[in-house]
């Protein structure tokens, strides 16, 4: 799954660190022009918690990729037991996105690509999911701070809720004008356990670990390092994809089909 990135010009959401870092590192090792953003650490510093960052967020990168962007890798996400989680999981990559479409559509092989998770086949809220799904945020967040009032252990419902909703919305996004019709695949890859400074605490002893494979069973290699999740966003969004769109592709080492089993058309 190797392709070609030169002469193509990307803009990565969350590149200071874990998968968007190592996105924009791979891109660049194959000679593409990328533009990173995110709260620190990127070419553009910007917050995707509130509509007015996205807004900024979107046209300072444009700006700074001079005007013309081919391909939108949206990874910034956190995974706090908040209501923010919902505001930057969610409108953070749907809201920016929306932004830059039009500026996308323009590339003579647009692409699109967001990053959901595994927690996504997890419990949530079906509630805050709808919300999102709706595009009212003050709801999505509302029902969020219900959630982290009563405890971490509902308000990590967040998190799941918010990556359902994107891995919904990719779906539904993908086959209308603004992004089929205008030639762009979109799509999303759902990791399993990825190495990182999210999961290092989680991962740093062996009590930790014995949770996490319990709810992330990857038979296949273990957990991943972002580099991995990397190669896959790489091609997604490379010339060489012209027809797959509206999927999330589970890049969790068999996690999805030890937890789910093969029968999940029903």
């Amino acid at each position: 799954m190797t392709a070609t990135a030169s002469n193509r010009t990307y803009i990565i959401t969350g590149a200071g660190s874990g998968i968007g870092l190592a996105t924009a590192e791979l891109l660049r090792e194959r000679g593409a022009t990328v533009v990173g953003v995110d709260l620190k650490g990127a070419d553009v510093q910007a917050d995707l918690g509130s509509t007015e960052g996205r807004r900024a967020a979107a046209e300072a990168a444009l700006a700074a990729a001079g005007g013309t962007v081919d391909a939108v890798i949206a990874c910034a996400g956190i995974s706090a037991p908040i209501p923010l989680t919902a505001s930057v999981n969610f409108f953070g990559v749907t809201e920016f996105l929306e932004h830059l479409a039009p500026s996308l559509a323009k590339s003579a092989s647009p692409r699109a690509a967001v990053v959901s998770s595994m927690a996504s086949l997890q419990p949530n809220s079906t509630e805050q999911v709808e919300a999102m799904l709706a595009g009212d945020e003050t709801r999505a967040v509302e029902i969020g701070a219900a959630l982290a009032e009563q405890g971490p252990e509902s308000g990590y419902l967040n998190y799941p809720s918010s990556k359902r909703a994107l891995s919904r919305w990719v779906r539904r996004e993908s086959i209308s004008p603004r992004y089929a019709g205008a030639g762009i695949p979109l799509n999303a890859v759902a990791p399993g356990t990825v190495i990182s400074a999210m999961t290092a605490a989680m991962l740093a002893t062996p009590e930790g670990r014995a949770m996490v494979d319990a709810a992330v069973p990857m038979p296949l290699n273990g957990h991943s390092d972002a580099v991995v999740i990397a190669k896959l966003l790489a091609w997604l969004t490379s010339e060489e994809n012209t027809h797959t769109t509206g999927q999330t592709i589970y890049i969790d080492g068999g996690a999805d089909a030890t937890l789910r089993g093969d029968d999940i058309w029903n």
